[in-house]
């Protein structure tokens, strides 16, 4: 409570009033909404499996003119729940907007099809799921290899022996990266190689050491 007559004191607003306050607003103002929803002809909205409910009224609002909402995402990437996101928004994306043309990209450009397919079969098990199949023209590439480690310390002991091994059969270090999910995994990978004494470099984030 002093936090929020703190901010108005100080006429400030936080990073979800700047969706919360501007719903308020059309809300008490019609008039309003219906300006800045003239304003904007088209709307475009990106990662669409991770908006949540105050976001949906706010985007509804400004395409409630010109009705040119253009959506992009994957509800098989929905993985936000946990801080509001409604998966719903997209899984019932063409029923609320009855004229919606959905289309599907199952194209993939960065993976081989036996990476695909075991995606494939992992997402097959998402419940209420739209339903794809992604494919590719790279071919069918290498098998993939699952390991299962307790900590993230032996998981990034083993990514530094396979490089070791890798390095043992002749492919160069030029020829190796690892890809992480988040920058905070990048210290026990960087302490790994340090230990195995492998020259490394970040790409994109900056090194923990």
């Amino acid at each position: 409570k002093n936090y929020c007559a703190g901010l108005r004191a100080c006429n400030a607003f936080d990073f979800d009033d700047l969706i919360a306050r501007v719903v308020e607003l059309f809300t008490a103002h019609p008039r309003v909404k219906e300006r800045y929803a003239r304003q904007f002809q088209y709307v475009l909205v990106d990662e669409f499996q991770d908006t949540n409910t105050i976001q949906m009224l706010m985007i509804d609002s400004f395409a409630s003119q010109h009705k040119n909402l253009f959506v992009v995402g994957d509800d098989d990437q929905a993985i936000y729940g946990w801080r509001g996101a409604t998966v719903d928004n997209i899984l019932q994306f063409d029923k609320v907007y009855e004229d919606a043309v959905v289309i599907k990209l199952e194209e993939n450009y960065r993976s081989t099809n036996a990476i695909l397919e075991a995606a494939n079969h992992l997402i097959a098990h998402n419940r209420g799921r739209k339903g794809k199949n992604l494919w590719s023209k790279r071919g069918a590439g290498e098998k993939a290899r699952l390991l299962f480690v307790d900590d993230e310390e032996e998981e990034a002991a083993a990514v530094r022996e396979t490089i070791v091994g890798l390095m043992r059969s002749g492919v160069r270090r030029s020829e190796i990266a690892v890809l992480y999910r988040t920058h905070a995994q990048s210290r026990a990978l960087e302490t790994a190689l340090r230990t195995g004494r492998l020259p490394y470099q970040i790409i994109g984030g900056v090194r923990f050491y």
